[in-house]
Parts: structure tokens; sequence; C-alpha cells
């Protein structure tokens, strides 16, 4: 099977530890991550596979994991994190953004195993990063009003709160500032801390 991509963002690849030293890679997806992405969200508990997609979902329909996995890297962005078990790439976390008319809309969600160790923070901060550096001036997303974890992690990263409609969905949102050549992404460390 052959895939056409324009150019793999190389330079978002990245090789980080755990704070129990395991050793994590940060990439963009690529067309050919479909079983590796499915078999993420398949892995996360029903809470959090509810928190990423506001409904019971076993399984992504074929139709969003294509396009989970056929993206451009300028208007969608998706990073994922993985580690090696018994010399098989396993995803323990997935973070993207697409534009929108208000900026970009981001969403990530980290293996319940793997939340509480800076991950989220991390995957946050490389899509702030590359939005910026893309000429996004807002970044956004909705958020359950149970997903205390999600919320905690936007506060820390210095996004606001905001109600959103009747349906009590809430809205996170930051500004973004970029002056091209001064925007650097922050390095990972590892921290117990969502």
């Amino acid at each position: 099977m052959t895939y056409l991509i324009h150019r793999y963002p190389a330079e978002l690849i990245d090789i980080v530890h755990s704070p129990g030293g395991t050793r994590i890679l940060v990439r963009p997806v690529l067309p050919q991550d479909a079983e590796l992405i499915q078999a993420f969200f398949q892995g996360l508990s029903p809470q959090s596979r509810r928190n990423r997609f506001f409904r019971a979902v076993v399984e992504l329909p074929a139709s969003l994991l294509r396009s989970f996995t056929s993206i451009d890297y300028h208007d969608h962005l998706a990073l994922l994190a993985s580690v090696l078990v018994d010399g098989e790439e396993v995803a323990i976390a997935e973070a993207r953004y697409i534009l929108s008319r208000e900026g970009a809309e981001f969403a990530l969600a980290v293996a319940d195993h793997w939340q509480g160790q800076g991950i989220g923070r991390l995957l946050l901060e490389r899509l702030e990063c590359r939005a910026a550096s893309e000429g996004v001036n807002r970044l956004h997303a909705e958020v359950l009003p149970a997903n205390a974890p999600m919320l905690r992690l936007a506060m820390k990263a210095g996004f606001a709160l905001a109600q959103k409609g009747g349906d009590g969905v809430l809205r996170v949102e930051k500004a973004l500032t970029f002056e091209r050549g001064l925007i650097e992404c922050v390095p990972y460390v590892p921290t117990m801390a969502a």
C-alpha cells in the first residue's frame, strides 16, 4: 500500500523517558497507524473513552479511523506517544488538533495506566507549539464537566474555562502567540502530575 504524504514533519519525532525510566516515542501519526490507534482506544476504560468521545464507544468506526490517520499535518495534526512491549509498538497516548473557524480544536487521551505521568501535558504543549508555529491564534476544546483530569490539565496549561450552551459541556481555550523563529517546544520533564 502506498500513502501520499506531502511532507511528514519528522522534526516532531522525539524520545522521552517516563518517571520510571520507560522510553517513550512521540511522533506524528502515519496512515499505517490505524490498527495501533484502534487498539489504543479499545484499551481505554469506558470512562476514558466517554471523556474523549462524549459517548460510549467500543471501537472506532472505519470512517473515523480513516480520518484519524489520514492527516495533512497542517490543518490536522495528530501526535502519538508509544512504548515498546515485547518488541511491539503500543500506543499510550494520542493528541490532535484540527483547524476550525475559531483557531484549532484539540483533543487528547492518555491510557489509564499512564495517566498522571505528565504525558498529557507533554502532548498538549507539543500541540500548542506546532499550532502557534502554523499561525493558529487560539486553541480550544470541549470537555465534559466530569472529566476532572482534563480540566486540571487545561487549567495548569493556562487555558481559560467557559460554559458552552445548555448541554453542560465546558469549553477551555487559550490564545497562542508566535514570533517566527522564537518559538521552541518545551522539553519533557517527567513528573507524577497530570
